[in-house]
């Protein structure tokens, strides 16, 4: 898949020729949009159960906004993919396939899934149930890949135990539990991680940086090559105060309690959300895939209803329409394509459709046709879209 391919759904009715042939009419989109611009081919949409006109106005809008929905629930599973896969783009492309095929291909290939989306509902039952299908393929991935951040964070957060420096490492595996004071009634021991710079005015002051520090009671108990870690006994009735000015003097004061294993333990634990995070990246990478394929399916087939309704609200009974796909290579190409078909196919708006001085496309009337948004107005069926 191209990642600067650009796609463009048009719908025209038969009589842009002669014949009112949709061969014929396919012919004629393919020789406007000019093979330099982007190949055209044939996308097939079923004819629905069309209700009122009313239903049909308030259906466009539904769609419209069921498709904004689907397309955003197709850019986050690709974001989760792309932060799974740490933006290995020939990974993420593998990934990123519908039905097992590539985006293209499926596309060119496209047919409407009815046994999924049976034809012989209504367009108001088929709306509710791509939207249900697509909020659930949004919660799903939404929930596995809040799983595997969580589990991957408490990862990091303990391998930066075992590998950080003397200010935030574990310390179950440096201190010699001999070193402290335990149990005293009324002195405890401050273990203190003072960077490397400060290391003689620390030994010159952090006896009077408080009251009641033992003299002389400053033990080297480790060092790396950013911080020296010392323990230093104080009575406990001042404690609270030689850590506050510890961390005046940007010294940092460590949590330290002995336990029996401790270090065991922490291995342990280091090695089971090794393996848990091990578990949820593959979990939520065949999960992402699977959410993908499925959420590029419904936006299609939402996009296809956005067209048949759009159709029937332009171009009324009795339908007889072609509804083309091109490909274009770039941006460029694609507007390209467009000037071309709104050169040939402007008269389909009447009087309502020209260009200003600049050759952009205006009406003269201010109202929106339905489906279209807030987007450039077209004198037929018009939608692009692409994949990032």
């Amino acid at each position: 898949m191209s990642k600067t391919a650009k796609y463009i759904l048009v719908s025209l009715p038969t009589s842009i020729t002669p014949s009112h042939h949709r061969d014929d009419a396919l012919d004629a989109v393919s020789a406007t949009v000019a093979p330099e611009n982007g190949s055209v081919a044939p996308f097939p949409i079923p004819e629905f159960k069309i209700g009122t006109l009313d239903a049909l106005v308030q259906q466009a809008d539904e769609l419209a906004k069921l498709e904004s929905a689907c397309q955003a629930v197709v850019v986050k599973v690709g974001d989760a993919l792309k932060n799974i896969l740490d933006g290995d783009e020939a990974q993420i492309e593998k990934m990123k396939t519908v039905n097992d095929k590539p985006v293209d291909q499926y596309l060119r290939t496209f047919s409407w899934n009815k046994v999924k989306y049976r034809a012989d509902k209504s367009l108001g039952e088929l709306i509710d149930l791509l939207q249900k299908e697509a909020a659930s393929i949004d919660n799903d991935i939404r929930t596995k890949y809040s799983q595997y951040n969580q589990v991957k964070g408490n990862l990091a957060t303990l391998q930066r135990k075992q590998t950080g420096n003397l200010s935030t490492k574990s310390l179950a595996s440096v201190v010699d539990p001999r070193a402290i004071v335990q149990d005293s009634e009324y002195i405890e021991t401050h273990l203190v991680a003072v960077p490397s710079q400060q290391i003689k005015e620390f030994l010159k002051t952090y006896e009077t940086v408080s009251p009641m520090v033992v003299p002389r009671s400053a033990t080297l108990v480790a060092s790396d090559d950013e911080f020296t870690l010392y323990a230093v006994t104080t009575f406990r009735k001042h404690s609270i105060e030689f850590v506050h000015k510890a961390r005046e003097n940007k010294w940092i004061p460590r949590d330290f309690k002995y336990v029996e294993g401790g270090k065991e333990e922490e291995r342990k634990e280091f090695e089971r959300v090794g393996g848990d995070e091990r578990k949820l990246w593959g979990e939520t990478l065949r999960l992402g895939r699977t959410a993908w394929s499925e959420a590029v399916m419904v936006w299609m087939h939402v996009l296809v209803l956005r067209v048949f309704v759009e159709t029937v609200l332009r171009y009324g009974l009795p339908l007889d329409f072609v509804c083309t796909i091109i490909r274009t290579p770039s941006s460029k190409q694609a507007d390209k394509a467009k000037y071309n078909l709104d050169e040939k196919y402007s008269y389909l708006a009447g009087n309502a459709f020209g260009r200003d001085k600049k050759g952009r496309v205006k009406r003269d009337d201010p109202g929106e046709m339905h489906g279209e948004g807030g987007g450039e107005y077209t004198a037929y069926v018009y939608y692009d879209f692409e994949f990032n």
